[in-house]
């Protein structure tokens, strides 16, 4: 939220602004299987390398970890 609040944009939401996808999920309740969860893990960068990024995903279906991978392509 500091990091937001002082200009730093999440990838994720400025590429998928109304996609709902978490990013981890307690291993108690089922919460993965009835996906309830948080998105806790970010890729935050500059406003000036937004336009670079190609892409911003979750991969929710990679088991292993009660988070799943983040991660962005940037175009150079």
């Amino acid at each position: 939220t500091e990091f937001l609040g002082k200009g730093w944009k999440d990838s994720f939401r400025e590429k998928h602004p109304r996609k709902v996808q978490y990013s981890w999920w307690t291993y108690r309740f089922n919460a993965r299987g009835k996906n309830i969860g948080w998105r806790i893990d970010y890729f935050i960068t500059s406003r000036g390398l937004l336009p670079k990024i190609d892409k911003a995903y979750i991969l929710g279906d990679v088991l292993g970890s009660d988070h799943a991978p983040v991660g962005i392509e940037v175009r150079i």
